[in-house]
């Protein structure tokens, strides 16, 4: 199974960027003893305020036709590290080939985002910057695996 993170904007060489980058590596090396065959972030091309339609076509064509798709959102569901392990591990046992997290850009997403979302989940109910929920989402992936490998990285 492959695991996707699809983000609206570009870091560039911003501090987010590299922490990101850090815990994608540290993913896809665990992820690979257990199944998963890659751990990617794509950057689409963030458009002019205003424009989440732009947007909107450029994660949906980043995301693979058979992912699952799961929308990063202040309203979605709040899961555990946990949860989002056993997740993932039944995804890949029902031989599911990409699970994909959507992020939106500043100004969010369009309402055809959220309708295409198989799953929306929430890092709270605060509003996050968009660029930490990057580096968020990359470490809870890369934990969630290593909860699989059943290394003593997460600590209940």
């Amino acid at each position: 199974m492959r695991l996707l993170i699809a983000a609206v904007g570009k870091l560039r060489d911003a501090p987010e960027a590299a922490l990101s980058a850090d815990y994608i590596e540290r993913a896809a090396n665990a992820g690979r003893q257990i199944g998963f065959k890659s751990v990617d972030i794509v950057e689409v091309e963030a458009k002019p305020s205003g424009d989440s339609r732009g947007e909107a076509g450029a994660l949906f064509r980043a995301t693979p036709d058979d992912a699952r798709k799961i929308l990063l959102d202040e309203r979605g569901a709040e899961w555990t590290s946990r949860q989002l392990a056993e997740k993932l591990a039944r995804w890949r046992d029902d031989g599911l080939p990409c699970a994909t997290f959507w992020i939106g850009g500043a100004d969010g997403v369009s309402q055809s985002v959220k309708d295409n979302a198989d799953e929306k989940l929430a890092f709270g109910r605060q509003t996050w910057p968009h660029r930490l929920v990057r580096v968020m989402i990359a470490e809870q992936v890369y934990r969630a695996l290593t909860i699989l490998c059943r290394t003593p990285y997460h600590r209940d």
